[in-house]
């Protein structure tokens, strides 16, 4: 097994954050993610039900964004390539 961990999530060239995914995992996190609040807006109507429409948003995105700061390169401030 290799040795060193791959990462989902490339950190940006440029500013601080991670780019889209470069791994086939990180691309089924996106959809789950997306797909999962897909459900979340039909399951719970928005604008009959904003309470608890929003209370799921914001779970999902919590665990969208702990995924993807654990299976992503570690964070830092990046200036771009330095030629």
């Amino acid at each position: 097994m290799d040795s060193q961990k791959r990462h989902w999530f490339p950190a940006k060239h440029r500013g601080w954050g991670l780019g889209p995914p470069c791994a086939w995992q990180g691309w089924v996190v996106v959809a789950v993610y997306v797909a999962s609040l897909a459900v979340a807006a039909f399951e719970l109507l928005p604008a009959e039900s904003p309470g608890p429409f929003v209370s799921a948003t914001a779970v999902l995105t919590l665990i969208f964004v702990a995924v993807c700061w654990l299976t992503g390169e570690p964070p830092k401030w990046r200036w771009g390539d330095k030629r």
